[in-house]
């Protein structure tokens, strides 16, 4: 068993007995977009994550404040905030990403393994403007049934993807903003080089923004991966270690040299 299929196992538990509770969807919150944030910027944008830990790596940082950091990525120019909120395996949660969104003026992306709508409900009510859907973790029909759900609550998707066919099947249903994750979930292995790969399909008449996920950790990934194709880059771990957060950020802005 891989470690996705570890986590997809647990999330499907969650998720029953999460099924069991009452909760109304609340819709009032405000929202904004990545997409508009991400098209045709002058430099590479970064989504700035707050991520306790990973399976991959253990702990990372157990004593964070979320808002504070996301206060910290907020006035560093971040394009949005991503939070994970999976408790089992990152130590993250709903909570983290309610008190993030409630801080910030900027899109707040929940990051998860999302496989039913009552996920993406709450992720609505906590305050999210966007939410991930992983291409590998579902069948295409319902990767569109979510996808349209989400979109209906006034959500944004960052689709993921990891190869080709992938990606294709991102185009397949109508998405916007698609991410590549460097990162093999099966493995947990990172090559920067599946950016270029997917990047290079893109064609001009393709209207969605693209982000390169996991293993940016220098200001040369951050070139590498611009030049690649990236709109934004999705970095975690190497803010979370920062010891100026900001300044690392900001490093990470680079001029793009306008693919499109």
């Amino acid at each position: 068993m891989t470690i996705l299929d570890k986590i997809l196992q647990q999330k499907e538990i969650e998720i029953q007995k999460r099924l069991h509770t009452e909760k109304k969807v609340e819709t009032d919150k405000p929202v904004y977009s990545l997409y508009n944030q991400l098209l045709q910027t002058p430099h590479l944008q970064v989504i700035a994550e707050i991520k306790r830990a990973s399976p991959s790596k253990g702990m990372i940082q157990s004593n964070i404040n979320p808002v504070e950091q996301a206060k910290k990525y907020e006035r560093a120019g971040a394009a949005c905030i991503s939070v994970l909120t999976d408790e089992h395996f990152f130590k993250g949660s709903l909570a983290d990403l309610e008190a993030v969104a409630n801080e910030v003026t900027i899109p707040v992306l929940r990051k998860d393994f999302i496989l039913h709508e009552v996920q993406i409900e709450d992720a609505r009510t906590a305050g999210a403007s966007v939410i991930l859907l992983i291409v590998a973790a579902l069948p295409e029909k319902r990767l569109k049934e979510l996808y349209d759900y989400a979109t209906s609550l006034q959500l944004e998707v960052l689709v993921e993807v990891h190869d080709l066919e992938e990606y294709t099947i991102a185009k397949r249903i109508g998405a916007k903003i698609i991410g590549v994750n460097n990162r093999n979930l099966k493995t947990f292995e990172v090559d920067l080089a599946h950016t270029k790969t997917i990047a290079s399909a893109r064609n001009e008449i393709d209207q969605h923004v693209f982000i390169s996920e996991s293993g940016i950790q220098t200001i040369a990934d951050a070139e590498l991966v611009s030049n690649d194709g990236a709109d934004a880059i999705l970095v975690g771990e190497t803010l979370m270690r920062a010891e100026d957060v900001e300044s690392t950020l900001r490093s990470f802005q680079v001029q793009k040299e306008g693919v499109y």
